[in-house]
């Protein structure tokens, strides 16, 4: 075989060689390339899946961030609501603190005053007509137990002497009468009185035989003549409601 054959044989040899080399090369390459893509689809997969979660957990935080900022105002409004009710409060604190020290001014000057009053009531009624004056002297005691009583308050205390004052002024027009001790003669005896107003006040023994008038003039019991009798009667049965109102003739005494 010439040279020129032989180095052909080689160059074609050579060929060949490179065309199976270049193949196998080839094939390498595409199935790293065809495994590479299949990682790489992978972790897209897995990196959009991070991404939707992240997504989720996102829209989460935003809700939960709305509800928390909602909540918050709702706070605000409410404290805003709670602080103005607070200084209300506080201001009503201020103006009951001012009241409570003008009350306690005014019970310096009230208590004085209706010891006072509940005196000189007590002096009227030893003074006036004897016009159930065992009561009305229990009423005046009941006055005084009343003001050292530290369970009542003073306007209830108040209440009660205005109440004793209204009493004894419902005496000069009421017709009323009652049982009791009378002392005349010397002796004490059980008779029916009955006083006009203040204009009369009669007593009969519970006998009918006998009768009297307080004498306004004398501070004293005074009998009275038969002519009387009949009169007394009916203005006691008047008094006590077991005969209908009418004119009454009693004695009065004329004014001087």
């Amino acid at each position: 075989m010439s040279n020129n054959n032989i180095r052909k044989n080689l160059i074609a040899s050579a060929i060949v060689g490179a065309f199976m080399f270049g193949g196998v090369a080839t094939a390498t390459t595409l199935a790293e390339v065809t495994n590479t893509g299949v990682q790489a689809a992978k972790a897209s997969a897995q990196s959009q899946e991070k991404i939707n979660n992240i997504y989720e957990q996102s829209q989460e935080l935003l809700a939960e961030y709305r509800t928390l900022v909602e909540q918050t105002e709702n706070l605000k409004v409410y404290n805003d609501h709670v602080n103005t009710l607070v200084n209300d409060q506080n201001a009503q604190l201020g103006s009951f603190d001012k009241q409570i020290g003008t009350i306690e001014g005014t019970k310096q000057g009230i208590v004085p005053l209706m010891y006072k009053m509940i005196d000189t009531l007590e002096a009227f009624i030893k003074a006036d007509m004897p016009i159930d004056q065992t009561k009305r002297l229990e009423r005046i005691q009941r006055l005084r137990d009343l003001m050292g009583n530290s369970s009542v308050n003073t306007s209830e205390q108040y209440r009660m002497v205005l109440e004793a004052y209204q009493i004894e002024k419902d005496l000069g027009t009421a017709l009323v009468t009652y049982t009791d001790k009378l002392n005349v003669g010397g002796g004490e005896k059980t008779v029916n009185f009955v006083y006009v107003g203040r204009v009369a006040l009669l007593a009969m023994s519970l006998d009918e035989k006998e009768a009297w008038m307080w004498n306004k003039s004398t501070n004293q019991w005074e009998a009275l003549g038969a002519e009387y009798l009949d009169s007394t009667k009916l203005a006691i049965r008047v008094a006590g409601k077991q005969s209908p109102p009418q004119l009454l003739k009693l004695p009065v005494l004329a004014a001087e």
